[in-house]
Parts: structure tokens; sequence; C-alpha cells
């Protein structure tokens, strides 16, 4: 077809005039085969719908070369692959498949290709056998099975096999070893958040009474016995001096009646207290708030049981001294039971009140003053026949670098822990919209009980009251 101006033919036939265009240079591409549109559909993804066994609609794989021999590649990912990279923020992976024996080397770099839930694909390598199904071998051992969660974090999956459920499957052995102990307990010692508590800061009656009437009350009754003495022999008559030894062994019985039942005493007046709602109370007020404990900062962890997330937590131990028995302490008598080691310690903790709901911050950790009145349970009953059939004691006991030489031994334990109810008795302290409760400045007198024949006890620092927690049931909170 000839003509005064230039024409040239396109692919579809037609011509048009001008000149053909120069065709542009093309970037070079990875892949030596063009990824077809899917759609969305992994069926028509060619080589990556090859790799996971599905069948092609319709649509044959190209290949790079020519293949002699060599059927299709099926199966590739039959077997368990391995992990021999990591994931980058935009989820994708390079897939490099091996070589096929009889036919030329063929290497394929994929930009990406996702399965048919839209995970990248994991690189594996190996080579595959010609014309035959097998699993893939790997270049690495084999990944632990992921848990039923199917989240992929960073580090070791688990330090343990896993159950049926995907959780770490619990092994029998001993709870904790030595060393952790130590640290723990280390770091109970030198936390500066958690108050330490002594016999010191238990009631006892001989401490709550005051020394000067006691003093002049011994004196009264020193003079009393040598008037007494002294009217016998002049004039032989005992009368004084039956008044007096009357006198004297009813003062003994009230004393020893307050040593005994004293410390059941106080606890039934702080059951007694009235509580005082937080919302009315002002700033200063000695009150005493009844309601549900919730853990602060550092919660606390009882010794013995191993009761998590608790604000209080005692343990002691107790020997019982035969005639021929080693005394647990250097004030232990014979035929009786002595403490030999004590743990006790309380942190800051909230309480909200039953009353208005209102939370306050109890101050008792820091080094603060408190009087803990609260239950102790006997977990552990240990004499010299029964001494083998608890374990945990004996190991408990070699922790805290103690024997038990055959002796009788008794471990209690008492707890506050998170959910249970308390009762706390102390200052008010509104610091701008704080609200908190304090140690008073000085101690509170619980006065005369005239129907109970109960002396006045002083109470000192936050008075802390609760039952034995391991028999009530705990308000989740």
């Amino acid at each position: 077809m000839g003509s005064r101006f230039p024409s040239h033919q396109l692919s579809n036939g037609l011509y048009v005039s001008g000149r053909p265009e120069q065709p542009k240079e093309k970037t070079p591409i990875i892949s030596s085969v063009a990824m077809p549109y899917t759609g969305g559909d992994i069926k028509k993804s060619g080589e990556l719908g090859k790799m996971f066994d599905i069948p092609l609609e319709g649509s044959r794989s190209r290949k790079s070369g020519p293949i002699n021999n060599a059927p299709s590649r099926t199966g590739s990912f039959g077997g368990a692959t391995s992990h021999s990279g990591q994931l980058n923020s935009v989820g994708r992976a390079s897939v490099s498949a091996g070589s096929i024996p009889g036919s030329g080397s063929m290497k394929k770099t994929n930009s990406g290709p996702l399965n048919k839930h839209g995970e990248p694909i994991k690189k594996s390598s190996g080579p595959q056998g010609g014309g035959t199904v097998t699993s893939r071998q790997n270049s690495g051992p084999l990944p632990p099975v992921l848990p039923t969660t199917g989240l992929i974090t960073s580090g070791p999956i688990t330090s343990g096999p896993l159950n049926s459920s995907g959780a770490q499957r619990k092994a029998s052995g001993p709870l904790e070893s030595k060393s952790s102990i130590k640290i723990h307990s280390a770091s109970i010692l030198n936390n500066q958040a958690v108050t330490h508590l002594s016999l010191d800061d238990e009631y006892s009656f001989r401490k709550s009474f005051p020394k000067l009437i006691l003093w002049a009350i011994i004196l009264l009754f020193v003079m009393g016995f040598i008037a007494g003495g002294f009217i016998l022999a002049a004039v032989r008559n005992p009368i004084l001096l039956v008044v007096v030894v009357i006198l004297f062994a009813a003062v003994v019985a009230v004393f020893m009646w307050n040593s005994f039942w004293g410390r059941n005493a106080i606890s039934g007046f702080i059951a007694s207290y009235p509580d005082t709602e937080l919302r009315s109370a002002k700033d200063g007020q000695f009150v005493k708030v009844s309601g549900v404990v919730t853990c602060g900062n550092f919660p606390l962890e009882s010794s013995f049981q191993k009761v998590p997330r608790c604000v209080y937590a005692s343990t002691s131990l107790y020997e019982y001294r035969g005639w021929d028995s080693k005394a647990a302490n250097p004030t232990h008598r014979r035929f009786t039971w002595g403490l030999r080691t004590l743990e006790r310690h309380v942190v800051d903790f909230y309480i909200s009140d039953f009353q208005s709901g209102l939370r306050a911050l109890v101050k008792a950790g820091g080094g603060a003053r408190v009087t803990p009145y609260v239950d102790e349970t006997v977990v552990v009953d240990i004499n010299p026949s029964n001494k083998d059939m608890s374990p945990e004691f004996i190991r408990w006991l070699g922790q805290h670098g103690l024997s038990s030489d055959g002796r009788m031994m008794r471990l209690k334990e008492g707890y506050i822990k998170e959910g249970s109810s308390v009762s706390v008795m102390g200052v008010v302290q509104r610091n701008e919209n704080v609200l908190m409760i304090v140690p008073p400045s000085e101690s509170f007198s619980t006065g005369c009980q005239w129907t109970k024949c109960i002396l006045p006890a002083s109470l000192e620092g936050i008075v802390l009251g609760c039952e034995d927690s391991s028999k009530i049931d705990v308000i989740p909170v």
C-alpha cells in the first residue's frame, strides 16, 4: 500500500498513519514468569496453586525451559515446612524452588504470593524427586507446634510440652528452686514498701498494761503482806493477812484472765466498734472502715501455701518442748509450745467502703505502725511418727535453713488476700483527691469491758482485723 504519508500496521491488523513508536526500555524484572491476574482466587494463580495441591481452572503453568520426562510439580508443601526467615512489616516472603532431576536448572523468585488465608508463604528449600509426590525435606529442625491461639510472638513459644488445648503442660516436681526462694525473700526484705512485723507489734496484756500502775499494785500488796504478818505475830489476829491474800488472788486471777482472753476480747471490740462512712468522714478523724481489699503496687505471697495477691501474710512455726527437748527460743518453757520463727509482712492496699462505695488507700506499708488481728490456721502438724508424710513441709524447712530433728512442730499461716473483707481502724487524711487512712499519732484505748472482766488495752498504729481468710469466700475484684 503506497502513500505519501508514513503509516504502520497495529497488532490487531489496522493501519494507522504515522511512524511506529519506538519501544521503551523495560525495567528488568526478577521473575522469569509473569504472575497471572488471580482476581482473589488462588485456583487461578498458576504455580502458587500447584504449591498447595489446588487444581487449576483451565490454565496450565508456564515453564521457563523444556523439561524432559518430568511431570508437573505437585505436593511440594505436603510435609512440614521450616521457618528459615522472618516476616517483615508488610508480610512478604520469598519462595525459592529446588532443583528437579532430569531437567535444566530453574530458579524462580516471586514477589510475595499469599495463600488462601491471606498469609505469606514461608521459605522452604530442598530437592524434589522427579515423578513422585514426596514430602519436602527441610533445611532445619521441625518447628514446635503453635498454641491454639495462633499468635506469633518473638522468642521461644514455650519452655515445656503443650497439651491438647495448647496450654503448657504441668509437670510434677518441686515448686520452686532454693535460689528462687532466696531471691524472692530478699526482694521482700529489702523492699521499702513492705512493713515487717514482729512479736512486739502483736497484742500482749503485759505490754499494754501501764507499768506505773503495775508497780504501784505490787508495792501495795508488799506493804499489805508485811502489815498482815506483823499484826498476826503481834496480836495473833490473821484478818488483815487473810484479806490481803484474797485480794491478791483476785488480782492474779484477773491478770491471768486478761492474758488468756485479752486478744479475743480485743477482736470482739473491733467487730462491735461502729463503722464510719468515708463520704462523711472528716480530715483527722479516727474511724473504723469495713470493706473489700484490693492490692496495691506490690502484692505479697504467703510463704508456705503460696497464696498470691495478698496484702498481709503471716507464717509462724511453733515447737513443743518436752522435758529433755530443745528450746525454740530463750523464753520457751517446758511442756509448752514456743515460737521458733515468724514471717509477717504487710503492704499498702486499698479498701472499698461497704456503706459509701468509696475507695481509700491504707498506708500500712513503708514501715508504718500496724497492729494485726488476723486469725491463723494450722496448716501442718508434724510429730516424729508422721514427719515423712509432708514432703512440702520438709522442703520448706530446708529452704529456710531449719531442721526438724524429730521435734513436734506446728506451722500456722494467716493472710489477707485480694477480695477479702477486713476492718481497718485509723485516721482519715485527705490530700487533694486522694483519700487515705494513716496510723494515728497516739494510741487508742479500748476502755474497760466490765461484763467480760477485761481491763483497758491500748491499740497503736493502724488496727487490721480479719477473720480466717481460708474459711470465708472472697469477693472477686
